[in-house]
């Protein structure tokens, strides 16, 4: 598709992110999708470019679906390792505890239901690992009784993206969060050494 030859406006660029936060509520995009669109939709300078960042999706519609997959409400992990990933669908709140055990909760191909939804993470001596798309923002809070809480990469928050609320309660546990950039690919190890080297490499 050839770019429209005219330029697009501020307003422009709102309005499709709007339309993208309908689909992404209806369940058409993934929270990781609708970051990089957002990100494209911001960049446009002309009408082709905005227009790319929505061939695929359909008029936005209000309607509510008759049917949709059930929603992720538990996810535990107990004397072991579990890794939870997928598209998972957020509404308003969900739970993911680990006990002995490590818990992966990965929520970068997750839909998203509502404009906020919480994650309770409950850890007693294991680790949970949450993971959520650069440019969706997360509210991180809670506290851990000897153990730790931590953030990894850098807090692009929008005004107009979903909000992930963690609430992490932790005694003898590890509760880490990590913002994933939609360029950095690899197993859960790569990415953890490649954020902690860019957190590195942030000015004190």
């Amino acid at each position: 598709m050839e770019d429209a030859p005219f330029r697009v406006s501020d307003a422009d660029r709102e309005q499709a992110v709007v339309s993208l936060r309908e689909h992404l509520l209806a369940g058409r995009l993934t929270l990781e999708e609708f970051s990089e669109r957002v990100e494209a939709a911001l960049r446009a300078r002309f009408g082709g470019e905005l227009a790319r960042v929505r061939e695929d999706l359909p008029e936005v519609s209000f309607e509510v679906a008759s049917s949709r997959r059930q929603p992720a409400r538990f996810t535990v992990a107990l004397l072991g390792h579990v890794t939870r990933r997928g598209r998972l669908r957020l509404r308003r709140w969900t739970f993911a505890a680990g006990a002995l055990g490590d818990l992966d909760f990965d929520l970068r191909e997750a839909t998203i239901d509502l404009p906020q939804t919480a994650v309770t993470v409950l850890v007693a001596f294991g680790n949970v690992d949450v993971y959520v798309p650069e440019g969706v923002n997360v509210d991180v809070g809670g506290f851990t009784i000897f153990g730790h809480r931590r953030e990894w990469g850098r807090d692009a928050a929008r005004p107009e993206a979903p909000t992930v609320h963690v609430r992490a309660l932790g005694c003898f546990g590890t509760v880490d969060v990590w913002r994933v950039p939609h360029d950095m690919h690899g197993s859960y190890g790569d990415i953890f050494r490649q954020l902690e080297e860019r957190q590195r490499q942030l000015p004190a």
